[in-house]
């Protein structure tokens, strides 16, 4: 195809500066480059940050960047810098912090004007081309800034040292002392007030799937038998498979709700949110039973392995809501066609089980959903019809870089999965994304790298690189008692705090010590719908911690809920994730080590009981017969013996062990 117009982001990786690489706009990536520019210009830099599936980053590219009105103005002004939130969560984290800081909000795209120094002066977030109903349009926008930068730099400089100096004081400022006693009793009860009763989740407006409220609901209920707290989870991913934001034919969840039944999504799907609440619906169905969850979870993986996974293993990221430029296009039906494919008889009852209308509920046009409807079991050879007939459109693009910290949650989610179903092709998988990430995602130094596409690793990786991805191994040990997986993150887990631990004030920063310094240093505990690498790093510690004998491990564990108190304790359902850890240290919880032949019958009982269970207070070690490798790393094992040459069990708590158990009644009184 001849293009009018190419940019400098046409020697870049990321699908979402690729999409801009042919607007008039003379963008740049981050670079050195791009900010010399700007002081030998003496321009300011106007920086655009979004991801590829964002559908108001398309919006504005389409009403704004691909206009040379637009263009000019910025070419003429500005020095145009494009960024990959998915790519540089360190500089989204930054500027988005400088938006919320001055507006009390933020989104994507976001909209960042900067001096020469980096340090942002204005901030936003979309803009309509034109000034309209009280919004200012992005050219009267750029006309203003510009004024500004000629006539009134100074004020200018001053906004953009006092907006730098306050979103760094927010790192500089974290206070050390204890958690709240109650703290998981107030958290509870917060999500009780702002549960919706009627619809599931939580807030009235838009809703977004929330994994982490979820994980922590189901902690607390495994605390403390509280009924409502299940309750609020179960109906909760009822409601969320019901709505419209579930695909119905091709499975997956859309990355959030515009209504509060569920019913109308973004469209977009995200393999973070598809990882994360494949998981809550397999721990889900490990306390309930629910054949429906377990449904639900199995078709996530359906669709994850088929549509997300790359042909070497690992997964990419995400799917776009837009198709031929419009949302949702792909995904909709109409009356008519849904008959014209079942045929007239089926086609009427199809409709009538999954709301299709003549009218629609989109546009003129259908999401499927099963709100209100008394049936929810499904033809399978009906949806395979639809799914045949579907997959003849024009399917959304497809965003195709891996990035280390998404997979690393994927690999967690198949390694329980796979012992829980019992499904060992879950299982090959996750060792598969494992392999992936180490023959692609190491440098030459043996440092982590954040992303691959089109054959080609870069970007130092980033606490939550690290954090998910030792995760991931943790659960894949659990689940394959091969040692290999405890060793790797044991390894990866030292090299996360040489990076990343923040000697003098404690807690984990976002980036590493040998990666480029931006104006701040982020360090994160936010758990929104992905939990924060300070969250997920705590609950990793502890967990180690008890399967290694480690107690600096642990030690850490307590800095971090010390650290990050005042955050916690203001607002304990913004960080539900390492409520999860807070949880896990202030309960009763058991180490368990068993001794045996993988292969024998009474071991395969053993573990079948150990995974059926929801235990998120336990850690298991194996020692394999013969096989002595797990000793180098938890040498104290060998104090442990088999009895009567059968699989032995023995179960510690508060420092101290039970007598062997071998007999498998008594170790099902384990739980």
């Amino acid at each position: 195809m001849n293009y009018k117009y190419t940019n400098n982001l046409i020697n870049e990786k990321s699908p979402y500066l690729l999409q801009h690489a042919h607007n008039p706009v003379n963008w740049y990536s981050w670079s050195n480059d791009a900010f010399a520019k700007a002081i030998n210009e003496n321009k300011p830099i106007f920086l655009s940050i979004g991801y590829s599936t964002c559908h108001w980053c398309h919006v504005m590219e389409k009403e704004s960047f691909e206009y040379i009105e637009v263009a000019s103005i910025l070419n003429d002004n500005f020095i145009s810098i494009k960024v990959d939130r998915e790519e540089r969560p360190d500089i989204d984290s930054v500027y988005m912090d400088a938006c919320q800081t001055v507006n009390g909000s933020g989104g994507w795209p976001l909209t960042v004007f900067l001096d020469h120094y980096q340090r942002p002066f204005f901030v936003g977030t979309y803009f309509p081309k034109h000034s309209a109903f009280h919004q200012v349009g992005l050219i009267d926008l750029l006309k203003k800034v510009n004024d500004a930068w000629i006539n009134d730099n100074e004020n200018l400089l001053n906004d953009s040292k006092n907006i730098t100096a306050a979103i760094k004081s927010k790192t500089d400022n974290l206070d050390s002392k204890d958690i709240d006693n109650n703290i998981q009793d107030l958290a509870f009860k917060i999500f009780m007030q702002t549960f919706d009763t009627n619809f599931g989740g939580f807030g009235k407006l838009l809703k977004f799937p929330s994994p982490t409220n979820l994980f922590f609901l189901l902690r607390y209920f495994h605390q403390t038998n509280n009924e409502n707290s299940l309750l609020m989870v179960t109906y909760t991913l009822e409601c969320m498979y019901r709505g419209g934001i579930y695909d119905h034919i091709g499975f997956g969840f859309s990355r959030y709700s515009t209504d509060k039944k569920w019913l109308i999504p973004h469209f977009e799907k995200m393999l973070y949110d598809n990882a994360l609440l494949s998981l809550v619906y397999t721990e889900a169905f490990q306390i309930t039973k629910n054949d429906l969850f377990s449904k639900v979870a199995n078709d996530i993986f359906t669709y994850i392995i088929r549509d997300m996974m790359s042909p070497d293993g690992a997964f990419y990221s995400a799917e776009d809501a837009d198709s031929e430029g419009i949302e949702g296009k792909f995904y909709v039906w109409s009356y008519d066609e849904i008959l014209y494919i079942l045929g007239k008889n089926e086609g009427i009852k199809f409709c009538k089980q999954f709301n299709v209308t003549k009218k629609g509920n989109f546009n003129g046009s259908n999401i499927l959903n099963l709100i209100g409807t008394a049936n929810i079991t499904m033809d399978d050879n009906i949806i395979h019809k639809l799914f045949k007939y579907r997959k003849k459109r024009i399917h959304p693009n497809k965003d195709d870089k891996i990035l280390t910290s998404w997979n690393g949650l994927m690999i967690a989610s198949l390694s329980i999965a796979g012992k829980v179903f019992k499904n060992e092709k879950y299982i090959e998988v996750a060792k598969k994304t494992v392999d992936f990430i180490y023959n692609n995602l190491i440098d030459s130094d043996g440092r982590l790298l954040a992303r691959y596409r089109d054959g080609h690793a870069s970007i130092l990786a980033y606490s939550e690189d690290y954090s998910f991805f030792i995760w991931g191994l943790i659960e894949l040990y659990e689940s394959t008692f091969d040692s290999i997986y405890l060793e790797k993150a044991i390894t990866l887990n030292d090299e996360l705090i040489k990076y990343f631990w923040d000697e003098n004030s404690n807690g984990l920063f976002l980036y590493g010590s040998d990666s480029e310094n931006l104006i701040a240093r982020p360090k994160e505990v936010y758990d929104g719908v992905i939990p924060s690498a300070n969250s997920v790093s705590t609950l990793n510690w502890l967990r180690l911690s008890r399967l290694t004998n480690n107690i600096k491990l642990e030690e850490l564990a307590v800095k971090q809920f010390q650290t990050f108190s005042d955050t916690i304790n203001s607002n304990p359902p913004s960080c539900s994730y390492m409520l999860c850890a807070y949880l896990f240290k202030t309960s009763a919880t058991k180490e368990l080590i068993i001794l045996g032949d993988k292969n024998s019958q009474r071991t395969k009982e053993m573990i079948d009981i150990l995974n059926s269970k929801f235990s998120p207070n336990i850690t298991t070690v194996f020692k394999e017969k013969n096989d002595d490798s797990i000793l180098k790393i938890i040498p104290n094992l060998s104090n442990y013996k088999k009895v009567q040459s059968v699989t032995t069990a023995y179960v510690c708590s508060n420092n101290s062990c039970s007598l062997p158990i071998i007999a498998i009644n008594d170790f099902k009184d384990i739980f």
